[in-house]
């Protein structure tokens, strides 16, 4: 069965781009995000930049396996706003991202069929100002040694390309790596025989 350990994301903030219908404008903005703690801080910004418009709705969307998102319409009509963004957020099968559009209103009322499509192809557009890159799903473990057993334990992060992200190279050693979703099996292996090493996953 061939694992699939890789997911879709931006790489950096988009550009911010404008819609226009019937006096209305729509900006639309992408961000990175990794939690949703981020999000209330971006939103916030974007009320002091945009201090005098109508709504701020937005959509994002969190995780690779276990998916975390959340729309909000902010006072306009329900399902007209936040979802059309969201959708655009499936469309384009990205993670981890925040997708705002912030509406001045032009005077003249646009329905709901109206609002639905400015929001969508506001977040359209900015998905389309952004850059789209692919990562990988990774695990993170630690391993704990012997200082004596250390060329060992290095020698086999060296042969399969393990990144390590921490180490601890106190009494008891403690180096932490990230493995690719895909080799997870095959690195298990290659520690589990050796006694003197032990090797744990980490919650993320």
């Amino acid at each position: 069965m061939d694992i699939k350990d890789t997911y879709k994301t931006i790489d950096s903030p988009g550009e911010e781009v404008l819609f226009k219908d019937r006096n209305s404008k729509f900006f639309g903005y992408t961000f990175p995000i990794t939690s949703e703690k981020e999000v209330k801080s971006i939103i916030e910004r974007l009320k002091k930049q945009h201090h005098s418009a109508r709504h701020w709705c937005y959509a994002w969307q969190l995780g690779t396996e276990n998916i975390k998102y959340r729309s909000n319409d902010d006072g306009e009509p329900s399902n007209s706003a936040g979802q059309p963004i969201y959708g655009q957020i499936q469309s384009s099968d990205i993670t981890n991202v925040l997708i705002v559009v912030v509406r001045y209103f032009g005077g003249v009322k646009l329905g709901v069929g109206g609002l639905i499509n400015a929001y969508r192809t506001t977040a359209s557009l900015a998905i389309q100002a952004s850059t789209i890159i692919e990562k990988t799903i990774n695990i993170d473990f630690v391993v704990i040694f012997e200082y004596k057993d250390m060329n060992k334990v290095m020698r086999i992060i060296k042969e399969n390309n393990l990144s390590i992200t921490k180490q601890d190279l106190s009494l008891n050693c403690k180096i932490y790596i990230s493995v690719r979703k895909k080799i997870v099996d095959k690195i298990k292996g290659i520690f589990s025989p050796l006694y003197e090493i032990e090797i744990k996953q980490l919650e993320n």
